[in-house]
């Protein structure tokens, strides 16, 4: 443990600083609360496997949406293009439009529900996961952000930073480490 006041390292055992004499009952008694806090989550985060079949799932519904979605607008565009425009150019435009609403609707499915009181997707709600800052609390709009586009970076590297999810002690993956979030396992 080490002293607050000089910052050296003591035995965990003791009740004052072997360097300066500080008292460190204060330290263990915040390190116990601490542990109090921490603890129920250290033993709750979700592995690699439920994480892989959350990931599934929302990719299948998030699919499924961004479809239903861009159908409509696809088929406005088709009318609006067809008296003036090649058919070339209007799959072009279609793939395009498809395109941009397929990367919103991924992007606000992740970070809308991870933020929200949810704190996950639906295939994370399935699977009884939530995601949480290091505290164990509700990230911010800003925190799922950070952590949606730093998993491009995960995948990125060859999915190194997706498979760091099997290898770490809490279980995250580059984008978890980035972001300072943990996914763990609820009773909810």
């Amino acid at each position: 443990m080490f002293c607050q006041q000089c910052g050296v390292n003591n035995n965990q055992e003791s009740k004052f600083c072997v360097s300066c004499g500080n008292s460190l009952l204060l330290s263990n008694e915040l390190l116990e609360g601490l542990e109090n806090i921490v603890t129920p989550y250290a033993q709750k985060y979700a592995g690699f496997w439920f994480r892989t079949l959350a990931a599934v799932i929302d990719e299948v519904l998030v699919q499924v949406l961004a479809i239903l979605l861009v159908l409509p607008f696809v088929f406005t565009l088709v009318l609006l293009m067809i008296h003036t425009s090649t058919k070339e150019e209007i799959e072009f435009a279609g793939r395009v439009l498809g395109f941009i609403v397929g990367i919103l609707v991924h992007w606000l499915w992740f970070t809308v529900a991870e933020s929200s009181k949810w704190q996950g997707t639906l295939g994370k709600k399935m699977l009884g996961l939530k995601v949480v800052d290091d505290r164990g609390q509700r990230i911010g709009f800003g925190r799922a952000n950070a952590r949606y586009w730093s998993k491009y970076l995960s995948k990125l590297i060859l999915f190194i930073g997706v498979v760091m999810v099997a290898f770490t002690k809490k279980k995250q993956g580059l984008h978890d480490k980035i972001a300072g979030t943990l996914v763990i396992k609820t009773n909810d």
